[in-house]
């Protein structure tokens, strides 16, 4: 895949791949599939035999980062609160949606600033971000910071490494998939720990 993706974007020249990087850092919040990192890595092997230069890849990938973020922030700052806060959705629990908007309103912005982080989960803070109605401003600000330092790191990755970026790309993905599955399994206890809490409450006012 590695070798694939890093054919096809040196083809191109510097212009097109600058909007390549921007593409995918973009894109990648909005649909998590995309493998930004991964493209994000190979720029910065681009970097280091001259093709394009680190600056303005860093900028651009931060850019479309943080426009990707506000992306899903947006559509989550439209969500009819009224409507969820109803109940008449049954398949979704109105106390654990405000647990959680209390949980980002408390923590929401030092989860932002850690956001890039955590693959596997961006779109869902940035969702949950803007559904809590935080700050626009000092979320683009964290947003933005994350984001830098975090593309920061990759491309220096793959400037370090340059042609053998695949190995680096190989402890990234045992990174995500060990943040992934670390999320999961809280996830999965917060959820057991919501039902059995809900169910205790039932039964006491049957008492």
């Amino acid at each position: 895949m590695f070798e694939s993706i890093l054919n096809n974007i040196s083809h191109l020249t510097p212009f097109w791949i600058y909007v390549t990087l921007f593409f995918f850092s973009f894109i990648e919040n909005v649909f998590p599939p995309s493998p930004s990192d991964l493209v994000i890595l190979i720029g910065g092997t681009l970097v280091s035999t001259g093709v394009i230069h680190f600056i303005p890849t860093l900028l651009l990938a931060t850019i479309g980062s943080v426009l990707g973020f506000m992306t899903l922030f947006y559509f989550g700052s439209t969500v009819d609160k009224k409507l969820v806060h109803s109940g008449k959705y049954k398949y979704i629990p109105v106390d654990a949606i405000e647990k959680v908007e209390q949980w980002f309103k408390k923590y929401g912005y030092w989860i932002i600033l850690g956001n890039r982080f955590l693959p596997g989960t961006r779109s869902v803070i940035s969702f949950f971000a803007g559904m809590s109605r935080l700050n626009v401003k000092r979320t683009i600000i964290f947003a933005t910071i994350s984001s830098f330092v975090w593309n920061a790191i990759i491309l220096y990755l793959g400037f370090l490494f340059g042609h053998n970026v695949d190995v680096v790309d190989k402890y990234l993905s045992t990174y995500s998939n060990i943040v992934i599955g670390i999320t999961i399994f809280i996830t999965l206890i917060l959820v057991i720990r919501y039902f059995l809490r809900k169910k205790k409450v039932q039964s006491e006012n049957l008492k």
